[in-house]
C-alpha cells in the first residue's frame, strides 16, 4: 500500500462525500477507493468510516486522524508550491458557508474579490441557514453569528449584531410607536421569521432582568428576506438582525423600535479547523474577509437608527 496515497484517497471520500465521488474525481473505479481505504484502516487497526447504502460518515477515530491528514496533505502541497516559487498564489477549491443573507450581502463580494486576486483558485460556496458541520461536509471556512460553544475549532472575530425590532413609518404612524415590550401584545400586528414549527417568543432585555414576549404572528415565514418585505409594505413589525435591515434604516424606509429593550450584541466569527498549518488558499481567503468584514460599519456596532420617541 502506497502510504501517501491511500492517505489521500481517505481525505478524498470524506471531502467529497462518499466513495463514488471521490472515484470521479481520481478518475478511478470505486471498488479501487474502497479497497484503498479498507486497506489504510487494517494497517492502522481502527475503522475510520462508517458506511450505509446512502452516507459515508467519519467515526469518532476517524475524524481526528482526517484532521491530521488534511493539515499534513495541505503542509505538503504548501512545501511544493513553496519550492516551485509559487506559495504566494493560492489554488485549488475553497469551500466556504454562511447563513443565507449574509452570503448574499457580505460574504459574495470577500469571495469575488479573492477569486480576481487569485485567478488558479476555485470557490463553492453554502449559504443555507442551518449549521453546516465542517468535517462532514468538507467545508474550509464559515460564518457564524452566534455565541460560539468550546470546540476545537479556530475562530476569528469579524464584528458584532444586534437583533432589532423594526416597522415601517407608515406603520407605526397608524398604529403607534410601541414604549415597553408589552405594548407589542396590544394591538400591534407581528411578522415571526422564526420557522414554521418554532415558537413565537422573543426574548429581550430590561435592564440585567430578560422580557420574555410571547407574540402571536399574523405572519410566520422561514425566510429574513419575506420578513424584511412585509415588514416594508407597512404590515407590521418584525424581528431581524441590525446588519440584514442597516441600508432601510439608513434610508429611512424601516425604523427601529424599542432599542433601550434590546438584547446584547451577537458575535460574529469566521470559524475554521486547520489551527497554525493554515493553507496558503484558507489563509489568503482569511486575510481578506477579516479585513473586508471588520471594515463594514454594519457589522461592527448599531445602524443609524432613527429616533422614533
Amino acid at each position: 500500500m502506497d502510504r501517501f496515497q491511500a492517505i489521500a484517497t481517505f481525505v478524498t471520500v470524506v471531502e467529497t462525500g462518499g466513495f463514488a465521488s471521490a472515484a470521479r474525481k481520481m478518475e478511478v473505479s470505486p471498488s479501487v477507493v474502497s479497497r484503498v481505504v479498507t486497506e489504510l484502516e487494517e494497517h492502522l487497526g481502527v475503522r475510520l468510516l462508517t458506511r450505509t447504502t446512502r452516507v459515508v460518515r467519519l467515526t469518532d477515530a476517524g475524524s481526528g486522524y482526517f484532521e491530521d491528514c488534511r493539515r499534513i496533505l495541505g503542509e505538503i502541497g504548501n512545501a511544493e508550491l513553496s519550492a516551485a516559487g509559487t506559495h504566494s498564489a493560492p489554488r485549488g477549491l475553497l469551500s466556504l458557508t454562511a447563513p443565507t443573507m449574509f452570503g448574499r450581502l457580505h460574504v459574495t463580494p470577500v469571495v469575488l474579490d479573492y477569486l480576481r486576486r487569485y485567478p488558479e483558485a476555485d470557490v463553492n460556496c453554502w449559504f443555507v441557514d442551518r449549521v453546516v458541520n465542517l468535517v462532514d461536509e468538507g467545508i474550509d471556512v464559515a460564518v457564524r453569528i452566534a455565541q460560539l460553544p468550546d470546540s476545537t475549532l479556530q475562530a476569528i472575530p469579524v464584528g458584532r449584531v444586534r437583533r432589532v425590532l423594526c416597522a415601517s413609518p407608515a406603520y407605526l404612524a397608524e398604529h403607534g410607536v410601541p414604549k415597553h415590550p408589552d405594548d407589542l401584545l396590544d394591538g400591534h400586528t407581528i411578522i415571526a421569521n422564526t420557522g414554521a414549527s418554532a415558537p413565537a417568543e422573543w426574548r429581550l432585555h430590561d435592564g440585567d432582568k430578560q422580557i420574555l414576549v410571547r407574540t402571536h404572528p399574523r405572519l410566520t415565514t422561514t425566510t429574513n428576506d419575506s420578513a424584511i418585505t412585509a415588514a416594508l409594505a407597512g404590515f407590521g413589525i418584525a424581528r431581524l438582525l441590525s446588519y440584514q435591515i442597516a441600508q432601510y434604516v439608513s434610508d429611512g424606509s424601516l425604523v427601529s423600535v424599542l432599542d433601550d429593550f434590546a438584547p446584547p450584541p451577537v458575535p460574529i466569527h469566521l470559524v475554521h479547523r486547520e489551527g497554525r498549518h493554515v493553507t496558503q488558499k484558507v489563509r489568503a481567503f482569511l486575510d481578506l474577509a477579516v479585513a473586508m468584514l471588520r471594515a463594514e460599519q454594519s457589522l461592527n456596532g448599531a445602524p443609524a437608527f432613527h429616533d422614533t420617541r
